[in-house]
């Protein structure tokens, strides 16, 4: 299985899009459904006329959202970028756009929906646009095809495009440690505790033991059962969505943010040196801020080494590795301040005087972040 994530502006067809590709609805709350507004993630999947299967997360695209928008496109490999014909390049475009570069994903289609409603200048223009902003960006180069999703026009092309997109995505490695990074929670009456979330590493199995981290800590649990597109399963591999049945935890106790790993397998930690990649410095960076990786988004501090590198204090430890992409956000608005690489889950004190500025100068003789891992 594939999974790609929607991204793009509030009302540009997102939803519609995920709608007529897979026939199911991803709108799955009723407030969401009543105010024709995608609020938290939603969830669909299709098999492509290759027979590649695909699972679609679908994101929110309004401002306030941004939070849970970042919860869907951060695990995911793949995303669908959508501009609508007749609105053109918005906002939340280039909110969106900002974090798909900071996250560093570098597979994925632009679509430029309801052409219907627009005129043929109107989708040359936006299609200028579109190519004006991914050209600095993991985008750049990326298939961009017109689509109208009520009428069909151009939906073999955007079908193709996507298959195309996903045949180039690279093998991820079934025997690497586990990491699931939670999505959802919940009960189901007879079997307990299931969580979803995007499988970025190893294999799951039905009874294996995983630990589970979050900002309480970390637990022993066991996979009582697994589902994928909606079945149940004896293993999932990566990249795929994955429904977890779990052993010995409420509901509860599990929350968004959170991941399941192999037990002994991650560092765990709450300090990291990082490098910057997209966005502005570090040096003039606010104190306070909020690190989004996975579908976490965790308080830090920030201890600066320069413009391009900083001590990353979290609030809670998670499981990262050399090499992991995250995202730095102010805490008090919506504003993208930077992307970094993760250089070091180990970094050493800094007790001496000094100190800071040696390991700038150890940081900035680092690989460039793209050879971090």
């Amino acid at each position: 299985m594939y999974v790609v994530a929607t991204a793009g502006h509030v009302d540009h067809g997102k939803s519609t899009l995920v709608r007529a590709l897979t026939g199911m609805e991803p709108d799955r709350l009723a407030e969401e459904q009543r105010r024709g507004l995608t609020i938290d993630l939603g969830f669909a999947w299709t098999t492509l006329p290759s027979g590649r299967e695909v699972a679609l997360v679908d994101v929110p695209g309004h401002e306030r959202f941004l939070g849970n928008m970042l919860a869907g496109v951060g695990p995911a490999p793949v995303v669908c970028f959508v501009v609508a014909a007749d609105q053109g390049w918005q906002a939340q475009s280039s909110d969106h756009l900002d974090a798909v570069a900071a996250l560093g994903i570098e597979h994925g289609l632009v679509v430029i929906t309801r052409t219907d409603l627009a005129t043929p200048e109107q989708v040359a223009a936006t299609q200028a646009q579109v190519d004006a902003r991914l050209g600095a960006t993991p985008l750049a180069g990326a298939p961009v095809v017109g689509v109208s999703a009520t009428r069909g026009t151009g939906w073999a092309a955007f079908v193709q495009a996507l298959d195309d997109v996903l045949a180039a995505v690279p093998e991820p490695d079934p025997g690497a440690r586990v990491r699931l990074w939670v999505d959802r929670s919940f009960s189901i009456r007879g079997a307990g505790t299931v969580v979803t979330g995007t499988l970025t590493a190893g294999t799951l199995r039905r009874d294996d033991r995983l630990d589970l981290l979050g900002a309480k800590g970390h637990r022993a649990v066991r996979v009582r059962g697994l589902q994928s597109r909606n079945a149940a399963a004896g293993t999932v591999t990566p990249h795929a969505r994955a429904a977890v049945n779990l052993r010995e935890i409420a509901a509860e106790a599990v929350h968004r943010g959170d991941a399941l790993i192999t037990p002994g397998a991650w560092p765990l930690t709450a300090l990291i040196d990082v490098r910057r990649t997209t966005g502005q410095g570090f040096r003039g960076a606010p104190q306070q801020v909020l690190v989004h990786v996975g579908t976490a988004a965790v308080p830090a501090r920030v201890r600066p080494f320069g413009y391009d590198h900083a001590r990353l204090t979290l609030d809670h430890a998670l499981p990262l590795q050399m090499g992991d992409r995250l995202m730095v956000r102010s805490p008090g608005g919506n504003a993208i301040w930077a992307g970094a690489v993760v250089l070091d889950v180990d970094p050493p004190a800094l007790v001496r005087r000094g100190a800071g500025a040696r390991r700038k100068a150890e940081l900035e003789a680092r690989p460039a972040a793209g050879d971090a891992a």
